[in-house]
């Protein structure tokens, strides 16, 4: 634009005050561009700006090293979304604006000098020949997501409060390419409870603008340790019920620059974006519509998954919920139970399992078979999903425990074998011990415990078999770790029972107590944040396998899981089908049980029967509708 030009635009610009109060907002993009081009606005970022129109993120670095970045930007397409990449020396981007000098439309540049920021600058055209061996990347940004943020009736509390966003470093590594490696750069936006899943609706397909959140909840999961203090950007203040939502942000790409330390190198300073001529109306499906689920509340923590997901674990939860035993278990359910555990479990990165119930003490062993089935079936799954599991059990029945799980492996049920533990108290921070690096809570050794088919403690101080016969004397207290866990932020627990004597079942009792046969004396007093009630405990194992399946194979929750970073992990769904129970695989586990002498649960038979229901033609048809609706 020339010298005449500018000051023409200049003189019919509307006062300034208007501008700032309202009018930016409503500004086509290339006015815009051109008012930022005369170096005519004092305001310190484009959020709020041309509503409705994306906004980019800028690096700019040597021809050399460009291959390698736009590799990177498809490697961590979340943060990093690429919209246009220039040729060398190109300052125009014809696919994104008609008339455009990325030398001066921006509000603000950074120049970094191989690393470090040297300077902040209002134009680059006295780099113009050093540009000519430079080629530009446009990435896509949050701010472009605002009106339809708006739209869906939510606030954005930094455009109400006329500030630059909050953004933040992370403790959350990019998947590297070559010399460009940095952690993940995120936005922070407030966002009432209440809202959030119409937020995650909103932004769920603007794949362009970096799509749905990467975290909901508590900051301190990615490594922020004080929101009021942002690496970039400015604080924004939270309404009461605001929940902090985090998105991936295009400044990953700055810290990548500083990183990889290039001779010469520009960005846009944070906030500062190029503003383009595309609206926000090519969306991509990302695999359905999301919902939001509460998995934590110490920390608080959120998750994501499909609609569709959502619906198949609901239909799991309602298979297994059946009352073969007509024992009243239909009183004990929770709706949504399964689906909230299988979320926290699948977050986890290390699972303690337990089972174990020594119902027939005249008989050696004690042990029924109901529980290590389904135990393994997890333990199965969570070796598939490369997670950490280990299985704690009753000192006196290592031995037959560690014959199960040697058996498990030889018939292709494990990938290779479980560690094995037992639990003694010894003193009164044993469970803590036991549970985190020298006894830190801080530093947990397990994210979460399951217990399936394990006894539970009453309200005594005993344990009881369903004929209220107290096995105490057979039982060692894992109950405690359970109760520990509850004091340790982070680490959540899930109990599957048939019965409300088991472990985790003390969510229940009161349903227990006066619904179930004994209740008032065998209800387990011990209580788990996710109650899994179901016909036969073994179902709720496999269900709980099944469910882990539907989430790894959600793409809007396996997004979620790996913060948008890296490529999908579709080439592992074989694999983690393979690790789904099985007829074939559970006929042979439960032969072997009845070979180590483990009896039917209500019969005592050495049969091909659990909890007295035949194998054939009742846990196999079962085990058949799970892995049918897990699969379609």
């Amino acid at each position: 634009m020339t010298r005449m030009a500018c000051s023409e635009l200049k003189k019919n610009l509307e006062d300034e005050e208007m501008l700032l109060t309202g009018g930016l907002k409503s500004l086509l993009p290339h006015v815009l561009r051109r008012i930022i081009r005369c170096n005519r606005l004092s305001i310190s970022n484009t959020s709020g700006m041309a509503e409705g129109y994306k906004q980019a993120n800028v690096v700019i670095l040597h021809k050399s090293l460009a291959d390698d970045f736009e590799k990177f930007c498809h490697a961590n397409n979340g943060p990093l979304p690429l919209l246009y990449r220039s040729q060398p020396g190109d300052w125009k981007c014809p696919s994104l604006s008609t008339d455009s000098d990325i030398r001066t439309d921006c509000l603000q540049y950074r120049r970094y000098e191989h690393g470090a920021c040297t300077g902040s600058l209002k134009s680059l055209k006295e780099y113009s020949e050093q540009l000519k061996d430079m080629v530009t990347f446009y990435l896509g940004c949050s701010f472009s997501f605002e009106k339809a943020v708006q739209k869906a009736g939510i606030p954005i509390r930094n455009v109400e409060q006329k500030c630059n966003v909050s953004m933040y470093k992370t403790s959350v590594p990019c998947y590297s390419i070559s010399m460009f490696h940095c952690n993940l750069v995120v936005t922070m936006r407030p966002i009432p409870e209440s809202k959030l899943e119409a937020a995650v609706l909103a932004t769920s397909e603007l794949k362009e603008a970096h799509g749905a959140p990467i975290h909901i909840g508590d900051p301190g999961l990615l490594g922020i340790q004080d929101l009021s203090k942002p690496d970039y950007g400015d604080p924004v203040h939270f309404h009461p019920g605001d929940i902090p939502v985090f998105w991936a942000c295009g400044v990953t790409g700055v810290e990548a620059i500083i990183n990889c330390r290039a001779p010469l190198a520009f960005t846009h300073s944070p906030g500062c974006m190029f503003i383009t001529d595309l609206k926000n109306d090519n969306v991509r499906s990302l695999g359905g519509v999301p919902q939001v689920h509460c998995i934590s509340q110490d920390p608080l923590h959120f998750s994501i998954v499909s609609a569709e997901a959502a619906r198949k674990i609901r239909t799991l939860e309602t298979l297994i919920g059946i009352d073969p035993g007509e024992r009243g278990i239909l009183q004990l359910q929770r709706q949504g139970e399964l689906l909230r555990a299988c979320l926290a479990m699948s977050h986890a990165g290390s699972v303690l399992v337990t089972t174990g119930f020594p119902t027939h003490c005249g008989h050696q062993p004690p042990e029924e078979n109901d529980g290590p089935p389904g135990a393994l079936a997890i333990a199965a799954m969570l070796q598939a999903l490369e997670k950490q599991v280990a299985i704690v059990t009753d000192q006196r029945a290592m031995d037959l425990n560690k014959k199960i799980i040697e058996e498990a492996v030889q018939l292709g049920i494990l990938e290779k074998p479980i560690p094995l533990l037992s639990y003694q108290r010894e003193s009164d921070d044993s469970a803590l011990m036991f549970l985190c690096e020298n006894g830190d809570p801080g530093r947990p050794r397990f994210d979460h415990l399951v217990a399936i088919e394990r006894a539970g403690m009453a309200a005594d101080g005993n344990y009881y078999n369903a004929r209220k016969v107290n096995i105490k004397h057979l039982v060692d207290p894992i109950d405690e770790l359970f109760l520990a866990a509850q004091t340790i932020p982070g680490v959540t627990t899930t109990g599957v029972g048939d019965g409300g004597n088991e472990l985790g079942m003390g969510k229940v009792k009161d349903a227990v107590k006066k619904h179930i046969k004994n209740g008032d004396v065998i209800a387990c007093d011990v209580e788990a944040d996710f109650t899994v009630v179901a016909g036969v405990s073994n179902w709720g194992g496999y269900a709980m396998a099944c469910a882990l399946y539907v989430l790894r194979c959600c793409e809007i929750h396996e997004r979620y899981l790996r913060r948008a970073l890296g490529p999908p992990r579709t080439e592992s769904r074989r694999l983690w089908l393979s690790a789904l129970p099985s007829v074939t695989k559970e006929e042979k586990l439960l032969k072997t049980l009845v070979q180590l002498g483990v009896r039917s649960g209500k019969t005592a038979s050495l049969e091909m029967e659990v909890d007295g229901l035949p194998f054939y033609d009742t846990h196999s048809l079962m085990i058949e509708k799970l892995l049918q609706e897990a699969q379609q």
